[in-house]
């Protein structure tokens, strides 16, 4: 059979699977840095982009951890490259990320019932940018994901292994976080009708809450703060405090049930009486929830309607009637972050906006709909 390791700089899984498996097969690796390129003799090496690589044979294994990095605008790709990996991959969507093109890739590159061993961050899981992924992957196959948690010393990043058989269907969770204490993988969960959406931890106490609450997007209207570029190009953004400016807050101004208006964290200033033209929904209070803040749930009602640079900003809906306090005090409360982290666990340390829209509410909070 032909095996096959992209991004393989010196080969290791190539090497680690010859020493289990024996010597009766081909072995391939792709390497873009020639300066990294240094296989053993008994594989064939080949110094080429991985993502625009066109071999004209299909494999039976691929395996590998392919690198790592956002490819959205900010990413430093040549407008060439850029476009060629964009008509290249139905997967890529906004702030796309390099190993999900690895994924796809490899995929392709499968036989029928060719089998693929990647070891990438666990991110995809969730993440709104990889749901074309996700659904891709639920078509051409059945999926294995193996959650590592934090399995690379020093580094933020969660990880997980995945197991992709091409031509198969279903989706199986197994939390392998003890592996390297010696403990074998624990099945969690098995969708054999999985169609791509979010992988999450099966959790009783959580999905009790999701059924007998509100989903939070049925009684706010959500929405993200003007991010750093867009408040420093505003004319009427300032560097330094004066009549009539107030702080532009950020997400350290965002405290478990109430704001710091005070601290002037951005080093930015703004005139409190034109907030609305940042954002119009600045200039009316509202409930902030916190965007990055670590595995957990951070919200306060911003009753002075300040300018922000940074997090989610939430407005009730028409004909909404909120319990405010005990709505802050419950979004900051043991319960909700035990949701959280029961279903999402340290997957990514920030919370999207589809898990937030789904976060739920108990209907006792909400007066009138």
């Amino acid at each position: 059979g032909r095996v096959l390791e992209p991004a393989c700089g010196e080969g290791p899984f190539l090497r680690a699977f010859r020493e289990a498996h024996g010597t009766g097969y081909r072995f391939l690796g792709v390497e873009v840095d020639p300066r990294t390129l240094d296989l053993p003799s008994w594989a064939e090496g080949v110094q080429a982009d991985f993502l625009l690589w066109e071999p004209g044979e299909a494999f039976d294994l691929i395996l590998g951890n392919p690198p790592y990095g956002a490819l959205g605008a900010g990413a430093r790709l040549s407008p060439e490259r850029r476009k060629a990996y964009r008509e290249r991959f139905a997967t890529w969507w906004g702030r796309y990320n390099l190993y999900g093109a690895f994924l796809e890739k490899g995929v392709r590159l499968l036989k029928p019932g060719g089998l693929l061993v990647y070891v990438v961050p666990a991110g995809w899981m969730v993440l709104e940018e990889f749901q074309r992924l996700r659904a891709f992957l639920a078509r051409e196959g059945a999926l294995e994901v193996f959650y590592l948690g934090r399995a690379f010393p020093g580094l933020k990043v969660r990880a997980a292994v995945l197991r992709f058989r091409k031509g198969g269907k279903g989706l199986r969770l197994y939390d392998a976080e003890a592996l390297g204490q010696g403990h074998p993988p624990l099945l969690l969960l098995e969708e054999p009708a999985w169609q791509g959406e979010m992988v999450r931890f099966p959790h009783e106490e959580a999905l009790t809450l999701e059924r007998e609450g509100l989903p939070l997007g049925e009684v706010f209207r959500i929405h993200f703060a003007a991010r750093s570029p867009e408040v420093k190009a505003h004319p009427l953004t300032q560097t330094r405090p004066g009549p009539g400016l107030v702080p532009v807050l950020t997400g350290r101004n965002l405290l478990p049930g109430e704001v710091d208006y005070e601290t002037p964290h951005s080093g930015l200033y703004f005139p409190k009486e034109a907030a609305g033209l940042l954002k119009p929904f600045y200039a009316t209070p509202h409930l902030v929830v916190g965007h990055t803040r670590h595995y957990r749930v951070v919200a306060a009602w911003d009753g002075q309607a300040y300018p922000w640079r940074e997090e989610f900003h939430l407005l009730p809906k028409e004909g909404v009637r909120l319990d405010l306090e005990a709505l802050v005090a419950y979004l900051n409360g043991p319960e909700i972050q035990a949701y959280y982290r029961g279903l999402y666990r340290e997957v990514v340390p920030h919370l999207t906006r589809p898990m937030l829209e789904r976060l739920p509410l108990p209907k006792d909070l909400v007066s009138a709909r």
